[in-house]
């Protein structure tokens, strides 16, 4: 009887340290093991797994194997490089509601392109905007994180179709009440009518409210002024070029006056660009955390209309023909610009180059956008952001600062910072997985093994549905 009992106590025990031990494991939706995570941080590259369950990161071990985890999807990324999904900080959703189809498609290219977030930086379509950025949080579809400006702020007689037009203070507040209602996730400022006083008022009523704003800027401002307003992100080089002259107050009054144009400006504010007006524009750019979003590759597509056939481009064939015919615009005025016009562009595009590569140097947060959309000849969705970023290498800046002018500084500037732009337990799994180290030549971003968006896993092929749908 003893003996018997004893086997009792043993099987029972047996039985214990197997539940015991169950209860340690834990599991985990997807495993991505071995591959080298890219620190964007400092540029470090380490091998270690990354843990995702419930679209979030749960863990990374940089250590061995853990022999208590178990997952239900390992995916083997020795020899691949990880990082977090590219963010595109410039983009647009526009055209009017004919294009609202054509726009949704290239939600698909971004994703295919490894693209997990866009900033959308104004336009016409928000009400299909806002569908689409809560059907991609809810998992009803597929395509990145939208963060929207909704329509963009500008003057009376507006360029763009939708804008949200400011003649007062009063108008000011009814359109950021407006904005905030959507809600929209930054306020974008537009230059083509808006005065300088409306203009750096917006900035203060916004700033006022706490919330981030990006724009270009009217030349009847200064970017002094504009910097001290307030303003998050300036979109372009020509106003960080207006602030580097010499001569930008003199500019400036003329502008003021309607003695000059915006296009009769760029010559005078480029060859009077001042080394040390230059040095301390930055400094303050830098001390106010501004960021500047370059759009090199686009500045180089139009500026080069008049010599390169993009009719055998190859992702010309995913665009719908109203987005192609949306491109007519530029691509007549590029025809029709005089020799000296065409000279002009070309020289301020190498100057561009020069600049962003100054702005990096001097310690000024960049972030990578590619301007992509309607109207945007021969600049598109997706594959774009991989463009601008191999002109940001082109320029001299390394591979490391235009990645990191992607999702980090994206996220940075967002304040998404504690859910996006780094690799760590917490944040949201949008990753990519590269066959080839991006640290080595930037067009290895575009060799894209996986991408997943809040842990859902998009292989080669569905990629390649997604680039064909």
């Amino acid at each position: 009887m003893r003996y018997g009992f004893s086997l009792l106590g043993i099987g029972m025990l047996f039985l214990l340290l197997i539940n015991c031990e169950s209860e340690k494991r834990v599991s985990y939706d997807t495993l991505l093991t071995g591959g080298n995570i890219i620190n964007l941080e400092d540029g470090s590259v380490n091998v270690g797994d990354i843990y995702i369950s419930d679209g979030q990161i749960a863990k990374v071990s940089y250590d061995k194997a853990d022999e208590n985890s178990t997952a239900k999807n390992v995916v083997d990324a020795t020899g691949k490089f990880i990082l977090p999904g590219f963010w595109d900080n410039h983009v647009h959703f526009r055209g009017g509601d004919s294009l609202i189809e054509a726009n949704k498609r290239f939600l698909g290219l971004f994703i295919a392109n490894g693209i997990t977030t866009v900033r959308d930086a104004g336009g016409d379509l928000t009400t299909s905007v806002m569908q689409w950025k809560k059907a991609i949080e809810n998992d009803d579809m597929v395509g990145p994180t939208i963060f929207t400006s909704g329509p963009k702020i500008d003057g009376p007689g507006a360029t763009w179709a939708g804008s949200l037009e400011v003649e007062n203070e009063a108008d000011i507040e009814e359109a950021l009440d407006s904005l905030q209602s959507i809600p929209t996730d930054f306020v974008k400022i537009y230059d083509s009518k808006i005065s300088g006083e409306n203009y750096l008022n917006t900035i203060r009523a916004a700033e006022k409210r706490g919330l981030i704003t990006s724009g270009h800027m009217p030349f009847t401002a200064t970017l002094e002024s504009t910097i001290d307003a307030g303003i998050d992100a300036v979109e372009h080089l020509y106003y960080i070029m207006k602030g580097c002259s010499s001569q930008e107050d003199v500019v400036t009054e003329q502008l003021q006056d309607n003695k000059m144009g915006f296009w009769d400006a760029m010559p005078i504010l480029q060859s009077t660009y001042d080394d040390s007006v230059a040095k301390q524009t930055f400094e303050h750019l830098k001390q106010k955390n501004v960021f500047v979003v370059p759009t090199l590759h686009i500045g180089h597509t139009l500026s080069y209309l008049d010599e390169v056939d993009h009719s055998e481009d190859a992702y010309l064939k995913y665009m719908a023909p109203g987005i192609i015919k949306t491109y007519e615009g530029r691509i007549n005025r590029a025809k029709n610009a005089s020799e000296k016009a065409i000279q002009d562009r070309k020289e301020l595009d190498t100057f561009f180059k020069k600049l962003a590569l100054t702005l990096n140097q001097n310690g000024v947060s960049l972030l990578a956008g590619s301007d992509s959309g309607a109207f945007n000849s021969y600049t598109y969705p997706g594959i774009s952001l991989h463009k601008e970023m191999e002109a940001m290498v082109d320029a001299g800046i390394s591979p490391l600062d235009a990645l990191k002018a992607s999702a980090y500084n994206g996220a940075e500037f967002l304040k998404q910072k504690s859910d996006y732009g780094t690799l760590e337990s917490g944040k949201v799994a949008d990753i990519v997985i590269l066959d080839n180290n991006p640290l080595e030549n930037i067009q290895n971003t575009q060799n894209i093994f996986m991408v997943l968006k809040q842990g859902e896993k998009f292989t080669k092929e569905s990629l390649e549905q997604l680039l064909t749908h």
